[in-house]
């Protein structure tokens, strides 16, 4: 690497780290806001974990930047609910799950002794704590929004088009020029031109480069019909793709060798275009069905993390290759980052894209992440305040006495076990990321 693609390279992945932190800053901000909104006594807000390297403290809250910035909190009173009774009870087994439950019990009971109970977080009704859990994530959602609304309607989207045309049709795939007595092109006689955006083939809208590459490929001799886009009005275009005779490339793109050593070649339709992708400006109403794309395939990820984390070990620690679509550490999409901004063959405006959108699918998956029903997740306390509420309703409507704050204290062992899990995952992606990463090019 030259060293101005080094110094490209790390001032992508400072761009990123800081993109990360005001994403985690504004998601513990979301949290901040509606607990003092709603009467919390909010003891801490912190980016970062560790000693404090710089702090201030305004009304009950010290707000602070710690060294390892892997991610932030706020420190809010009374997270936990103390016994029904109102004192503590010994505890009468000395398992570890049991002393877990009694430490946090205690860590909580004595926070409250200190700050007052009287502004305590388990003081506030179901759906209020429902609110302040769900204000981080759902910064994060917006944020994803904004950044999407940028990409599509100030950017656009990749959009197949005709990146080059030929005016004839070439003999061989190792053939470059045209000849005398070569075919008129398809391409030529049916009036596609260099920059037309392909918006649909034959009816089919979720074009790739790929996909209408193979539709030509498959329609020697038969009519395909073409929607395209040129200096800005739609306008419909028939080709026929003629046969001709192609190399076959193999899946890393190399050719294909016959067993006596010679090229294997294969006859398929052709028209005589190169097939790019082009930036297109697309209308507000496409940023909602785009974020939505993202939180589904998040979602996804997230519900086959299991076999894609022994894909990830199988890739790390043996011969198995990394998968393009594997998950990543932080570490990996900022390597990605830095190796966008590092690459001389990409226009300055494809590589601000790509960093916007990395950006904003980590904010979708920040959002989808901390949704899930597990604590020490946000979604674990949701689904914590709705079950109380469901109790605390059923008990009313049936004239029993009010059950009072559920007790999350009982599911410490459990989110012990979810802690441990996602730094076991965090560690194997990092080393992964590290020793065998996803190449971003293919």
């Amino acid at each position: 690497m030259t060293p101005e693609s080094v110094l490209l390279f790390v001032l992508g992945v400072v761009v990123f780290i800081v993109g990360l932190l005001v994403s985690i800053g504004l998601h513990e901000l979301g949290h901040l806001t509606f607990a003092k909104l709603f009467g919390v006594k909010v003891t801490q807000y912190s980016l970062g974990f560790g000693k404090a390297i710089w702090s201030f403290r305004r009304g009950d809250t010290e707000y602070g930047i710690r060294p390892i910035l892997l991610g932030g909190y706020i420190s809010m009173v009374g997270m936990l609910a103390p016994r029904p009774s109102g004192k503590p009870s010994p505890i009468t087994n000395t398992g570890f799950y049991s002393a877990m439950i009694q430490d946090a019990r205690q860590a909580s009971a004595e926070q409250i002794a200190v700050e007052g109970d009287e502004r305590a977080f388990y003081r506030l009704r179901p759906w209020k704590r429902m609110i302040v859990m769900a204000a981080g994530p759902v910064v994060n959602l917006v944020i994803g929004v904004l950044i999407f609304g940028v990409l599509l309607c100030g950017f656009g989207a990749y959009t197949t088009s005709i990146a080059a045309t030929s005016a004839c049709v070439l003999p061989t795939s190792a053939s470059d020029e045209c000849a005398a007595g070569d075919a008129v092109s398809p391409a030529k006689a049916a009036g596609l031109r260099q920059g037309d955006v392909v918006l649909a083939a034959n009816g089919d809208t979720k074009l790739t480069s790929t996909s209408l590459t193979t539709l030509f490929q498959e329609s020697a001799g038969k009519r395909v019909d073409l929607t395209i886009l040129r200096d800005g009005s739609e306008r419909h275009i028939d080709v026929t793709p003629t046969l001709a005779t192609r190399n076959v490339l193999k899946t890393d793109g190399t050719v294909a060798k016959n067993k006596d050593g010679s090229t294997k070649t294969e006859q398929v339709g052709v028209v005589g275009v190169s097939i790019g992708a082009t930036l297109v400006r697309q209308s507000p109403a496409t940023v909602l069905p785009a974020v939505w794309q993202q939180t589904e395939a998040s979602a996804s990820l997230i519900i086959n993390l299991p076999q894609r984390l022994v894909a990830v070990w199988n890739a790390a620690f043996g011969a198995q290759e990394r998968a393009a679509d594997s998950p990543v550490s932080v570490v990996g999409v900022g390597r990605a980052i830095g190796t966008v901004a590092s690459e001389s063959g990409i226009p300055v405006v494809d590589k601000i894209y790509t960093i916007l959108s990395l950006l904003g699918a980590l904010n979708i998956g920040l959002f989808v992440l901390n949704m899930v029903p597990l604590l020490p997740l946000d979604g674990g306390h949701i689904a914590g305040a709705i079950w109380e509420a469901i109790k605390r309703n059923t008990a009313r409507l049936f004239g029993r006495r009010d059950p009072g704050p559920i007790d999350l204290a009982k599911l410490m062992p459990l989110t012990f076990g979810v802690v441990i899990l996602l730094g076991g995952m965090s560690l194997l992606l990092i080393y992964a990321d590290i020793v065998r990463p996803v190449s971003v090019f293919g």
